[in-house]
């Protein structure tokens, strides 16, 4: 924030603000990109898109972000490390200068400002709509959570992963993350992992004083679990 300067509640700019909807989500006929409301949030985003199996490559952990206030940011998550965080996923722009001028914006027409307006902290104006690319959703996924209490095996076992993302045996979705001794780790209480595994983890994190993790998840379509265990194992041992 800036002494003196101007939040805007961009859910205004939506045209269905508060419910999500169509009007603020509109896929292109070959479905390979959305045009949505700056004020839409990227919950709204998802579901209206997974309506006709598709989405966007990059994500967020917080959904309830506005797509223009996220644009204005960079838009980081667990795909970065593949795609590249959100607004390296972005083909179009309109965008409401300092000057109150409306401008359609692009890397091939008036791409200065398309780039500083992307990641550039609303400094050079006001994203109202974005034409975002979209992919084919993913079907199933199998996540995993990785426990080291030792930092050099964490980080070359995330940089080897980070070094495979363009091979087909890549994983889909990666976050590295400390764990500490100052109470129970709220973040295992929301994970996927059983309500019966956190004491285990706590006591870990209680022995250890410093955890690391390694989030991943691999994506896939086919219900053949032993293909996906193939991929899973593959993967693992590499890292």
């Amino acid at each position: 924030m800036v002494r003196n300067g101007v939040v805007l509640n961009m859910r205004s700019l939506s045209n269905s603000a508060g419910n999500a909807g169509s009007n603020n989500v509109v896929v292109s006929p070959d479905r390979t990109f959305a045009d949505v409301s700056g004020g839409a949030l990227w919950i709204e985003v998802l579901n209206e898109t997974l309506k006709l199996g598709v989405a966007p490559v990059t994500w967020t952990d917080l959904l309830y972000l506005t797509v223009g206030g996220a644009l204005s940011n960079a838009g980081i998550g667990g795909q970065t490390f593949r795609f590249g965080p959100q607004i390296a996923n972005v083909h179009e722009l309109d965008v409401v200068t300092g000057k109150g001028e409306i401008v359609t914006c692009s890397a091939n027409k008036s791409s200065e400002l398309f780039y500083a307006v992307l990641g550039g902290l609303g400094q050079f104006g006001v994203i109202t709509r974005a034409r975002i690319a979209l992919a084919p959703a993913p079907q199933r996924v199998k996540w995993m959570r990785l426990l080291y209490s030792d930092f050099t095996t964490f980080s070359n076992d995330q940089e080897k992963i980070i070094a495979n993302y363009s091979q087909p045996d890549s994983v889909d979705y990666l976050e590295g993350q400390v764990l500490l001794d100052n109470g129970t780790p709220n973040m295992w209480e929301t994970s996927f992992f059983p309500t019966e595994v956190v004491p285990t983890i706590t006591s870990l994190v209680k022995e250890k004083g410093v955890v690391y993790a390694l989030e991943v998840a691999i994506y896939y379509n086919s219900t053949n679990e032993e293909i996906k265990d193939q991929v899973t194992n593959k993967t693992l041992t590499k890292a």
